[in-house]
């Protein structure tokens, strides 16, 4: 199963554009086809396009200003072909998670949405969680890192959370998130890379290991034979201010 996660930037001026990045995005997802998906910064042009462009695929998710279609999504996309939605949900990264809220000084609201997604032809059943973590408050990254983690505790299944987390591997949101039960793909991947995820469109950005996007899985429960960052253009350009990332996965 490819699990794949991708910040498509909701929009700009220039080559920030959504409307001049659009086509690029969808040719970017489907050249890495994968099974499950999750995208950050998917306002609702963002969702239509995707649900024209990948139509594969089914999606959950909801805007995270109003749980409806106000403001970004932070969708689980998956093929409807090979997967059964069980249950779905979102919550709010704050003190109360179940209405649209910002948390602990937060920029702007913060939302997980997940899925129960049965496998059709083996029957077995997983959660995939989607999330973008605050751009500007470490202590809201923290916060929302333990909110996701008590959430994740509540399945007795395997886990997968993909998302733009913006934090880096040396930072204490990532050391909580992978100090118990879940891991990250990269390191735990037989074929793996580094790299930065987030580049800005600079190509400064392109250079070191500082990745701030992750796939984060129960470590127990899979077996992740590759792990990849996808850094190169399409037509001379980038389709997002991030690289796409992927894994393939197998659970055990």
């Amino acid at each position: 199963m490819r699990v794949m996660s991708f910040n498509v930037l909701c929009g700009g001026s220039g080559i920030k554009n959504y409307r001049k990045r659009r086509a690029l995005v969808v040719e970017r997802i489907k050249e890495i086809n994968p099974d499950v998906l999750g995208v950050q910064e998917a306002h609702i042009q963002w969702m239509k396009t995707l649900t024209k462009g990948l139509r594969g695929y089914d999606y959950v998710g909801v805007g995270r200003e109003d749980g409806k279609k106000d403001g970004e999504f932070s969708p689980v996309f998956y093929r409807k072909d090979m997967f059964e939605p069980i249950k779905s949900g979102t919550f709010w990264l704050s003190e109360t998670p179940d209405i649209p809220s910002k948390g602990w000084g937060a920029s702007c609201m913060r939302i997980c949405s997940w899925c129960v997604l049965k496998h059709k032809q083996t029957g077995k059943e997983f959660v995939k969680m989607n999330t973008h973590l605050d751009h500007k408050k470490e202590t809201a990254r923290l916060e929302g890192v333990k909110l996701l983690l008590s959430k994740i505790e509540e399945f007795d299944m395997p886990v997968i959370c993909t998302g733009d987390f913006n934090t880096h591997e040396d930072s204490e949101p990532y050391k909580i998130m992978t100090g118990g039960a879940m891991g990250d793909v990269k390191y735990i991947a037989k074929k793996t890379v580094s790299g930065n995820t987030f580049t800005g469109f600079d190509i400064e950005g392109t250079k070191g290991d500082s990745p701030i996007d992750y796939i984060f899985v129960k470590k127990d429960s899979v077996s992740v034979s590759e792990y990849n960052i996808a850094t190169a253009d399409i037509k001379g350009k980038q389709p997002s201010d991030h690289y796409a990332i992927y894994a393939d996965i197998d659970f055990v």
